[in-house]
């Protein structure tokens, strides 16, 4: 009699089950699906073939671009047009996850006498040409150097890696290792977003599961405000390996059984025990592949989820302290919704319910990057964000401070500004709702003069000779957990955060591209009763209370300088220090404390 056959490994260890999906499964799976569908996710027949052209234009884009590089560099007509070049797509659209609106994550593969600089300027340039192009900003000294744009309205992510081919050939795959010989590591960091994208979609036993999952997964982690790569908590590629590890372990699971074990298993995962979909490989690089035996980084890793493709990588290292104990705590809280969910008890809406965030804390940071024009602004705010998660890491190091909980989303304002006054008071946070307009991606340049007239107590009178000034400014938010008063503690206690926000503010004027004539840097705290009404009320486009000002006129800020340039447009003083407090008063009594994110305790059985 022969001995029972092992169930497929898919992962690094053997499923927990291989069970077929109950009737049960099956019809919470279908409930689900219609859920999602009421959200807006799937995009429709028209959309792809919209980004199919995108897609098309920008490889052709991609091709000529290579053809004037080559033809620059002295290459004959001939050998100029077989050069070559070809676009990859990766990141949700390449999974088959992507919602209508979101972006494409592309990677252009150039030839090896293409330089990385010539991606960033020439090919700059002719992408900013083109009339389907808005937006556009590069950021070629990011970790993984990027142009960002809006293609005919649709939001792109464009990096590029050179490959030491001579020529890019239109049927090149990826997946072999060699390509990566002789790349600097910016470049093999471009081509990591395909080649992983493309491995989890091997190591995944069911991709339809898969995506359904990932598509919940997704959903309730933007509605939760924790799905951001760059404030520290997980990003698209992140919770696309942790879901494919659920399906690894389950199998045969449909998507709704799959996103009721994801909560469950996620929320009591031994963090630092790392994250794996295939044993890490060898390659032939003399590069780092992460260890946490041998790089102590790498052992600081707080929630290590470890990429597949060679070489093997943490996907995760911007997690702190704070944002891990964000995220275990809405893993407990999903994990309880779904059990409800299962036994008939709750609706998958519930799943998704919107954040608390400006309902959590009693005490805020506003970190508020400010400059004098939207194309600016684009990449100034783009930097100050890049770098938040350093302030992030100062203030968890602060006495009494037990949470710095970063907000994923940032607040970009205009503001119309008659005089220098006003100009000086919008960088600091403070403004007149009737002149201040909020601004969403895509729309950073829209002329809102009309509305201004609108908006103006006499609309019929003649517009004045000067045009209004333009002061655009972006608003990062960091919710404060200050601790507890102990029994019997008496007197005032202060939390003294002006160290790092003073460092924070050297870090990001440390910027090459620094303009302290144009840009600014304010840095304040405030209670959650002055927090701005649109962010409470969750309209953007409904400003209706402006800032509050302390006693001495000035908005309370954390920065020790006194500011002292001039803008460009004629600002008297420019909004990147004040001289103010530089404490946050801790409370006499418990009721002056902000209120704690939920506890994570174990899950109920």
């Amino acid at each position: 009699m022969s001995a029972p056959s092992k169930p497929q490994q898919w992962g690094v260890t053997a499923p927990i089950s291989i069970a077929e999906p109950t009737q049960h499964e099956l019809q919470l799976t279908e409930t689900l699906v219609e859920a999602l569908k009421s959200y807006n996710l799937f995009e429709s027949d028209q959309e792809a073939r919209k980004r199919e052209v995108v897609l098309g234009k920008l490889n052709t884009l991609t091709k000529e671009f290579v053809y004037r590089v080559s033809k620059l560099k002295g290459f004959p007509e001939s050998l100029a047009k077989e050069a070559g070049g070809k676009i990859f797509t990766f990141g949700s659209y390449r999974l088959g996850v992507h919602n209508a609106g979101s972006d494409i994550d592309c990677l252009a593969v150039l030839p090896r006498h293409v330089e990385r600089e010539q991606f960033f300027t020439i090919m700059y340039d002719m992408l900013k040409e083109q009339k389907e192009v808005t937006e556009i900003t590069a950021v070629s000294d990011a970790y993984v150097p990027v142009i960002t744009m809006h293609f005919s309205g649709i939001p792109i992510d464009f990096v590029c890696a050179r490959l030491s081919l001579a020529r890019i050939a239109d049927d090149l795959e990826l997946s072999d290792n060699n390509l990566l010989k002789n790349l600097d590591e910016r470049c093999i960091r471009s081509l990591n977003g395909s080649r992983v994208t493309d491995d989890i979609l091997r190591l995944v036993p069911n991709i339809p599961a898969f995506r359904i999952a990932l598509r919940c997964v997704k959903l309730w982690a933007k509605k939760r405000a924790i799905y951001s790569n760059v404030m520290g908590f997980l990003g698209g590629v992140a919770w696309a390996m942790l879901v494919a590890r659920i399906c690894q372990l389950y199998p045969n699971a449909c998507a709704g059984a799959i996103v009721s074990r994801f909560f469950r298993i996620m929320y009591q995962w031994n963090w630092p025990q790392p994250v794996l979909l295939k044993h890490m490989e060898d390659g032939p690089l003399p590069v780092r592949v992460w260890n946490p035996k041998l790089y102590p980084a790498d052992k600081s890793h707080r929630m290590p989820i470890i990429t597949p493709a060679y070489p093997s990588m943490c996907a995760t290292h911007n997690v702190t302290d704070s944002t891990r104990t964000i995220m275990i705590s809405e893993f407990k809280r999903a994990a309880e919704c779904v059990d409800k969910i299962f036994i008939g008890a709750g609706q998958w809406s519930e799943l998704f319910e919107n954040h608390t965030f400006f309902q959590t804390y009693k005490y805020y940071l506003q970190v508020i990057a400010s400059s004098d024009s939207a194309e600016s602004q684009l990449k100034w705010s783009g930097m100050v964000e890049s770098r938040l998660r350093q302030l992030v890491l100062k203030l968890e190091l602060v006495d009494m401070l037990v949470l710095a909980h970063p907000y994923i989303k940032p607040l970009d304002r205009v503001h119309y500004c008659s005089t220098d006054q006003e100009a000086l008071d919008a960088a600091y946070g403070v403004f007149n709702p009737a002149t201040t307009f909020a601004l969403t991606e895509g729309n950073m340049e829209v002329n809102h003069m009309e509305l201004l007239k609108e908006n103006s107590e006499n609309p019929d009178s003649q517009e004045p000779q000067e045009p209004p000034r333009k002061v655009y400014t972006t608003t990062f938010f960091i919710g404060l957990f200050i601790e507890p008063k102990t029994a019997g503690t008496t007197g005032t206690r202060k939390l003294n955060i002006s160290w790092p926000c003073a460092e924070f503010t050297k870090l990001v004027k440390a910027w090459d591209k620094y303009d302290e004539v144009t840009m600014g840097i304010t840095i304040k705290y405030i209670k959650s009763s002055m927090l701005p009404a649109d962010v409470v009320e969750g309209d953007p486009k409904k400003l209706k209370r402006p800032q509050g000002k302390s006693k001495n006129g000035n908005p309370p800020t954390v920065n020790n300088e006194k500011p002292n340039k001039k803008m460009r447009s004629g600002i008297e003083e420019q909004a990147d220090n004040a001289t103010a407090n530089n404490s946050v008063p801790a409370g006499n009594n418990e009721e002056n404390l902000p209120t704690a994110p939920p506890a994570a305790e174990p899950l109920s059985s």
